[in-house]
């Protein structure tokens, strides 16, 4: 069904103001392709890594009390992976900004 579809779908015309990037409906000025520094995206993947972290303690925190001991250091010991990679992403150069 998807090859069918692909075979007879409309085919996109391409047009000079298709082709053109769109700002607003001003000229562009300058290189209208911006290119990001790598640096950026380590920053994003460390903090997407804590964010995850955050949401898993958050139930652990509301539940402790009926959890008990070996949650406590179950959760201790997902702390300290954590920071063990933490660790290793400074010590590596990952979080320096070149």
């Amino acid at each position: 069904m998807l090859a069918l579809a692909w075979v007879l779908r409309a085919k996109p015309q391409k047009t000079p103001q298709k082709q053109s990037p769109y700002e607003c409906g001003v000229p562009t000025r300058g290189e209208t392709w911006v290119r990001f520094r790598v640096a950026y995206y380590l920053y994003a993947l460390v903090f997407v890594v804590f964010d995850v972290e955050t949401i898993f303690l958050y139930p652990w925190a509301v539940a402790l009390n009926q959890l008990g001991l070996f949650a406590y250091i179950e959760a201790i010991i997902f702390i300290l992976i954590l920071l063990v990679g933490l660790g290793y992403a400074w010590k590596e150069g990952a979080l320096e900004w070149k």
